[in-house]
């Protein structure tokens, strides 16, 4: 059921999803100080892929302080935009019954996107 899910999701709108936070990532990996924001964005580009069957955990000895701060500065920055944007395509899938799994997708995604820094998608 998981695989189903998955390719339906990539047919549906997630291959884009993830091309977008492909593309944004290596934007901003061109200057040195955007480098770990381009990682997280990579991190969530492959979580955009495959959502299905993965779980986002906290890393090992985490959370830290660093990650607080970066994810402090990823919310400051204006990424909290792509998390209220998931949290929207959510409500809006689970509004019918059919959509209600790639909602809650979505809302997996939107935690992801809020806080990257410090966690693990397995």
């Amino acid at each position: 059921m998981k695989f189903l899910g998955n390719i339906l999701w990539l047919v549906l709108g997630g291959i884009i999803i993830a091309l977008i936070y492909y593309m944004v990532g290596l934007l901003m990996c061109i200057t040195l100080i955007g480098i770990p924001f381009g990682i997280q964005l990579f991190k969530l580009g492959t979580y955009a892929l495959w959502p299905f069957g993965r779980k986002l955990v906290d890393g090992p000895n985490e959370p830290g302080c660093l990650s607080v701060v970066m994810n402090l500065v990823w919310i400051l920055l204006g990424w909290w935009e792509i998390a209220i944007l998931h949290l929207v395509f959510g409500m809006l899938l689970c509004v019918t019954i059919v959509g209600i799994p790639w909602g809650l997708q979505h809302f997996k995604m939107a935690i992801a996107s809020l806080f990257p820094f410090g966690k693990e998608i397995r």
